[in-house]
């Protein structure tokens, strides 16, 4: 069964499309509209209809069917019931392939690659992802350890995942760091990182799927600890430095599968 069947309910309010990561995705795809581009884990589809505002036709591909009924209709994105490790698109049918922090939920990586691969034979394939070795003070570990390190299990080196989506798709990979805004509108894990009361709401932590999988039992300890904490000004006082940066590294980059390699170099 899904991850999201199970705790992506009230999804769709808190994990809204942040503009600066339709655009960035856009961007970094480098295609121009009308394109087909495959939407690989879209969830809502929240993604999915900001960049098909932009003129694109989407494929959304997604397995949770509590995903599916959430998803509010666009006439230029096309739903379809499936994983990244089997995906139901035909071979050569879309443009580009985009992917919104959700490899971190493939059961296997390299079959996701192979498949995206499929079906989009030359164009470029995008990922957000997350590698937590690379996060620069990621405070959330001070108070939700546990949380931190499922982080690590979860999220492979970013080296090892750049050289199997090389291997598996035959394109060159590059990576392409990002900050997180102070007011990211997609409340995933990091998004709080300014702003420590959102991880107070049981409903922006029923969104990311290391709390709701964590347990609301597994956490009261952490969460009172935190709560406590911003009431009387010492997680202010303890994490002054960050209070007055508009972004930051928690270790959130964009790969982008681009060239497709040939024996002699890139294509």
């Amino acid at each position: 069964m899904p991850v999201y069947d199970n705790i992506g309910p009230g999804y769709s309010r808190y994990r809204c499309a942040d503009p600066r990561i339709v655009e960035k995705t856009v961007n970094t795809l480098g295609l121009a509209p009308p394109g087909i581009l495959a939407d690989v884990g879209a969830g809502t589809g929240n993604n999915s209809r900001a960049i098909a505002d932009l003129g694109f036709h989407i494929r959304a591909v997604e397995p949770s069917e509590a995903m599916h009924r959430q998803a509010i209709s666009h006439d230029a994105v096309d739903w379809y019931r499936g994983t990244a490790e089997a995906i139901p698109l035909p071979d050569l049918s879309v443009d580009g392939v985009f992917c919104i922090l959700a490899s971190h939920h493939f059961s296997s990586l390299a079959s996701a690659a192979d498949e995206m691969a499929r079906i989009c034979s030359t164009g470029p394939l995008v990922w957000l992802t997350f590698d937590p070795r690379m996060a620069e003070t990621p405070w959330i570990s001070d108070y939700f350890p546990e949380i931190w390190e499922r982080a690590f299990a979860i999220a492979p080196p970013l080296e090892g995942v750049c050289r199997l989506l090389e291997i598996h798709t035959r394109r060159h990979v590059t990576i392409i760091p990002w900050s997180v805004p102070h007011d990211l509108q997609d409340r995933f894990m990091a998004a709080g990182w300014r702003t420590p009361e959102l991880y107070l709401d049981p409903e922006v932590r029923a969104g990311i799927s290391a709390f709701a999988l964590a347990g609301q039992d597994a956490l009261d300890d952490d969460l009172e600890r935190l709560k406590k904490d911003i009431e009387s000004g010492t997680w202010s006082a303890r994490y002054r430095h960050i209070l007055d940066r508009d972004a930051i590294d928690w270790g959130y980059r964009f790969l982008k599968a681009g060239y497709v390699l040939h024996d002699r170099g890139y294509f």
